[in-house]
Parts: structure tokens; C-alpha cells; sequence
């Protein structure tokens, strides 16, 4: 039975004309409140994975539920549908199950509050938000165990619940919620500063109709999701074909051994929609790699990718989703069957943006991103320090962004914008550590007219023994480069023993202990480079060299040779980039580097680590065992 939404006041909205300039004016107000949540959680939350890297999520939508201001989509037509209860003024929704609400928050460690907007009576709005939880319980630190085979494991799970009701806190929700954490005191204040957001937009809100009426603001949020939803059927009616297009990525592993793990992707244009389907993608994991994916997040996705591509300048919002038809196997890595293992399913997250964009590029390739999104690495440190007292670190990592069409790839940059670092000084203040580097790794980015971003080469030492886990992808199967774009390097990781042991870490593993002394490499991906790299400018990769982003021996990838001064010997470049124009083959659109057979074969001794077993499928569908 859907929600049933309780207003004193039954009197209907109007449709009236709203000018342009009334239009501007709403929409930037909106657009600024969004910045408001964002500030006032950041500012008032504990844990630094939200207060100092920003993992969350706000959405303003209009009274039906369409997201009009956000990121992720709205999440709020799903909940409306599945949720059996009564919705009042005052009222404010918190959930973290993603099954609860068909993967809108797409594992337990992000909790998500609801809040509608009343104004005299009327629903004239929504305001949401969700945050990663630094730790929601469940059987290791952090929440977020490699080898899960539930979600049971996972931490707690909560459905649909009133955390206020009329306006009332229901303090015992929020005490038996912090009694499963780990950090009790930070899943309390974050989870508050969720709430706050949340009452920020729907005061920003009310300002807007108590300026322009309630009438003005309803008519305006109808006319900015259909801008949204013109713009978008122009996009594709003439970005996409009519043809199938198909492309495939993997994820490396599943933290068990085994992998890579298959995602597939077809496109195609049936008149003014476009098709996305993920038959052929593999059938879901026994490990918590899956990644229950809600489509109408996905056609946020894609309506993101087309406008930042296509048209920067389009205010992304739900108005086109009739304009999508995403289409996903029953029980497959992307829609897993309950209770599935959930926790770590960043990495089908960030492959999904891979694939998108080698899909859109594929009509139009001078529009190709390579490959360089692919993941959001994370480390987990905790233990007792000196004193006795618990520390727990959940940190997010970052990679290099692919090579683009207008530009390089930005060099450590989070897959997410809106994502920062955890500053070194705040690491090194509230954890047992020393950062002894943070720094680019030099010739890690794709070569190319224009360069993937190096990865990044973090060096931890702890100065307290205790626990850590690393969940990172990439370092098997390399970021592909497009239109003659070389792939960009993998990402590896290395744990050197204070007593002179070096142990090659696998990129997904729970439990290692580490000792006082000890130092942790953790090294990401470089994004896959665009355009034939003997086309990059000469002055630029001399630059680059001066910087430290390439290297000597790494300019000649691009045709550059540089003397012993570090400038660059013309006569040389000249004849060095006839020799490869001459010697290669023709360029291809997409340049995965070796084959997996090759991978496989040469694993050990490139990484350090056997290669990861083909996956078998024990219990999976007919129809999609059989890929």
C-alpha cells in the first residue's frame, strides 16, 4: 500500500505562468539551498568521512517526489509506493535498508532522511539527504566486509521509521540505532546534522513560497523539470541511435579470489526514448561486491553524463526520466536477490560511469571519456591507542580522472566532485598515524592528447597497532584509454613490516593487523588517456616533467625527448614521434592494454598476487548462468 500523505488544507495547487526572470530567481534560490544542507552537515557533523570529504547526498523535489535540485536522483517515489503508513507535518523519515527501498541508498553504512515541506497545511515539497555512517555494527570495523555473504553481516538494518513524528523526536529509534555502532557519539551527531539539512531546505523552502506564493513556486518546479525533460529528448534524439551499441567492463575481484566480474551494458534509441540494458552482466556475487542498482538512480547517472558531455549548462534534475527505460536481470551483480551482501559495492558504482561513457562516446567518439571513475577507494584503521580508548578511520581514496575530450584528467581526484581529502593534519591529529607521502604518482595517468590523471601514492605510518582494511579495485583489469588514449597504470598496495617484511596487499581485505612502526603504500589507478598522444603539446609535457607528473622516460610515451637541462630536444622529438607514427598500427577507439589471458599469465609476477580465479556461479539464474 503506498504512503498515505495527511494535509489539513485540501485546497488544490494552480497552474499559472511563471516569467523567466521569476523562473532564474527560484531556481538559483533552490540550487543555493542545496548548498546550505551541504554546509550545514558538513559543518555540524563528527565523522570525517562526511564532515571533511563530503560522502553525502542532498536532494530538494518537488510534492510528487521529483528530484528538482540533487546528485544521486530522487529516491522519494520509491519510498512513497513501498512505504505503509501515514505522512504528517513534522514528520521525518530515516531508513538505511536498501532493500526497503529498492537500492535508493545502495548499502547499510548510508543513512537517509525524508522530510516533507508543509506550508499552511499543504505538502509543497521535499528535502532529503543520506550520509555514509563511519560504522553502523556488523562483523568488522567500518561496516563494510569483503567477505559478506549476507547482509545480515553488514551492520544493522532499519526500514522505513519515524525518527520524528509531528515534529516529536522518537529518542529511542536513535538510541537503539548509535547502541549497534562502533563510534556511538559520532553516528549520533551525524545523524542529527543529517536532520538539520534536511530542516534547512524545507526553511529555504518556505521563504521561496512565502515570497512568490505557493502557486508560483508549484508552477515553477513543473516548469524546470519540463525544461529538463526538452532539453534531455533533444540530447537524445540526436546523441543516440538508433543502432545497439554494447560495451563491457569488469570489476578485478570479489575479495575471495575470485573474478573479474562482468558488467555489460547496450544502448539504443526506440523514437524518443533510450534503451539501457544490462542483459549479460554477470549473475550476482557470493561476496558483498553486488550492487543493487535503482533505476531511477541510474537514469541520474545517465541524465549527468549526457549534460556534463553535452550541455553543461542544463540544471540536472528527474524531468526526463519517461525519456529512459533501464532494464536489469533479476539476480544479477546489479539487482541481487535478497539478503545479498551489499556493503561493498563501490566498485560496480564507479564501473557503471566507465561504461557510460564508453556507451555515449560510441556514435559520436570525439565525445568519449576513457576509462578512470572505476572506483572509491577506502581504507579502515582501528584499534586501541595508548590510552585504551577506541579509534576508528574511515578515509575514501582517490584516482586518477580519465582523459576527456576538452581536457586532461584531474590528477587524485575523488570519482564524486563534491569530494575532498581528509586533510593530513586532521589524520595525523585524531589517529595513531604519520603521512610520510601524499603525492602524484608520476606517468600512473594514460598518455594522450590529453593525459588521464595520475594516481595517488599515500604512505601511512601507524603509530599504534591495530586493524586495517582496504577496499579498492582496479588493480587487475587497467582504466582503458580512447582514440588512441593509452590505459592508465594499476593501482597496488604494500604493507612494510617495522620488522623489514614487505607483504603485497590484495586490493580487498579485512583484518590486517598492523603494528607500531609499520608502513602502508596505498597506491591508486591513473585514468586512461584521450587522443593520440604524439599530438600533445611539446612545451606541455616538458611542464609536466618540470612538475613532476612525468617523467623523463615517460615524456618518450608522447614522442618527447628531453635533454640533460629538461628541455625539450626538438630534433630528437621530431625523429622519436616519425618512429612510432611509423612502427604502430592504427588507432584504436579503445585500448584495453593485454587481454585478460595475458593478465591472468603475467598477474604474480606484475603484482605480487595470484590471479584472481574465473568465478562460478553456484546458484544463479539459467538464463544468466549461461553468459
Amino acid at each position: 500500500m503506498p504512503a498515505r500523505i495527511l494535509e489539513t488544507n485540501s485546497t488544490p495547487f494552480g497552474k499559472v505562468a511563471v516569467d523567466p526572470v521569476t523562473l532564474d530567481i527560484i531556481e538559483n534560490a533552490l540550487r543555493n539551498a542545496r548548498v546550505e544542507m551541504d554546509a550545514t552537515l558538513f559543518r555540524t557533523a563528527l565523522s570525517p568521512g562526511i564532515r571533511e570529504q563530503g560522502d553525502a547526498f542532498p536532494l530538494i523535489a518537488d510534492r510528487d517526489g521529483r528530484m528538482v535540485v540533487g546528485q544521486f536522483g530522487s529516491f522519494i517515489d520509491g519510498f512513497l509506493k513501498g512505504y505503509d503508513g501515514e505522512i504528517e507535518e513534522g514528520d521525518i523519515i530515516l531508513v538505511n535498508d536498501p532493500y526497503s527501498v529498492e537500492g535508493a541508498i545502495s548499502h547499510a553504512s548510508d543513512q537517509l532522511c525524508i522530510a516533507p515541506i508543509y506550508r499552511d497545511g499543504r505538502l509543497v515539497a521535499w528535502s532529503a539527504m543520506f550520509g555514509h555512517m563511519t560504522d553502523v555494527g556488523g562483523k568488522v570495523p567500518g561496516s563494510l566486509p569483503t567477505d559478506a555473504a549476507s547482509i545480515f553481516e553488514e551492520g544493522f538494518r532499519l526500514p522505513p521509521v519515524k525518527l520524528y513524528r509531528k515534529g516529536e523526536l522518537q529518542s529511542d529509534i536513535v538510541r537503539i540505532a548509535a547502541h549497534q555502532s562502533r563510534m556511538p557519539e559520532w553516528f549520533k551527531a551525524d545523524l542529527h546534522a543529517i536532520v538539520a539539512s534536511c530542516r534547512v531546505a524545507g526553511r529555504r523552502v518556505v521563504e521561496i513560497c512565502e515570497r512568490f506564493g505557493d502557486d508560483v513556486f508549484a508552477s515553477a518546479l513543473d516548469e524546470l523539470l519540463a525544461r529538463n525533460h526538452r532539453a534531455m529528448a533533444h540530447l537524445i534524439s540526436t546523441a543516440i541511435g538508433e543502432a545497439p551499441v554494447s560495451f563491457e567492463d569488469y570489476i578485478c575481484d570479489d575479495g575471495k579470489g575470485a573474478g573479474p566480474f562482468k558488467i555489460k551494458c547496450t544502448m539504443w534509441r526506440e523514437g524518443g526514448k533510450v534503451v539501457l540494458d544490462f542483459d549479460g552482466t554477470d549473475p550476482q556475487s557470493d561476496s558483498s561486491i553486488n550492487f543493487l542498482l535503482n533505476e531511477n538512480m541510474f537514469k541520474m547517472f545517465f541524465g549527468i553524463y549526457m549534460i556534463m558531455v553535452f550541455d553543461p549548462q542544463i540544471l540536472f534534475n528527474d524531468g526526463f526520466y519517461d525519456l529512459v527505460d533501464v532494464r536489469i536481470p533479476e539476480g544479477s551483480l546489479l539487482k541481487p536477490k535478497f539478503p545479498a551482501a551489499l556493503s561493498c559495492r563501490t566498485h560496480a558504482l564507479g564501473r557503471i560511469f566507465d561504461v557510460l561513457g564508453a556507451l555515449l562516446g560510441q556514435k559520436t567518439p570525439e565525445f568519449l571519456c576513457a576509462a578512470g571513475f572505476s572506483s572509491s577507494p577506502h581504507l579502515m584503521f582501528s584499534g586501541f591507542d595508548g590510552k585504551g580508548e577506541w579509534f576508528q578511520l574511515f578515509q575514501i581514496g582517490f584516482g586518477g580522472i580519465p582523459g576527456r575530450p576538452f581536457g586532461d584528467g584531474a590528477d587524485g581526484h575523488s570519482l564524486w566532485p563534491g569530494f575532498t581529502n581528509v586533510p593530513n593534519e586532521f589524520l595525523e591529529r585524531y589517529f595513531p598515524m604519520v603521512i610520510e607521502r601524499y603525492e602524484s604518482v608520476a606517468d600512473s595517468g594514460g598518455a594522450g592528447r590529453f593525459r588521464g590523471g595520475n594516481g595517488i601514492h599515500m604512505t601511512y605510518r601507524f603509530t599504534e597497532a591495530g586493524t586495517i582494511a582496504i577496499h579498492d579495485d582496479r588493480w587487475f583489469v587497467p582504466p582503458w584509454g580512447v582514440n588512441g588514449g593509452a590505459p592508465g597504470a594499476r593501482s597496488w598496495k604494500r604493507l612494510d613490516k617495522a620488522n623489514g617484511e614487505s607483504i603485497a596487499l590484495p586490493s580487498k581485505c579485512d583484518g590486517i593487523q598492523v603494528d607500531k612502526g609499520d608502513l602502508l603504500h596505498f597506491v591508486t589507478w591513473g585514468g586512461g588517456g584521450w587522443g593520440d598522444p604524439l599530438e600533445r603539446e611539446v612545451e606541455l609535457v616538458e611542464l609536466e616533467v618540470l612538475r613532476g607528473l612525468v617523467t623523463v622516460e615517460g615524456a618518450k610515451r608522447f614522442g618527447v625527448v628531453l635533454d640533460a637541462a629538461g628541455k625539450v630536444d626538438a630534433a630528437a622529438t621530431e625523429a622519436l614521434r616519425a618512429k612510432i607514427r611509423a612502427e604502430r598500427g592504427p588507432l584504436e577507439v579503445f585500448d584495453r592494454g593485454p587481454s585478460l589471458d595475458e593478465l591472468r599469465a603475467n598477474c604474480l609476477a606484475e603484482t605480487g598476487l595470484p590471479a584472481p580465479r574465473p568465478p562460478v556461479w553456484r546458484n544463479a539464474p539459467l538464463a544468466l548462468a549461461a553468459e
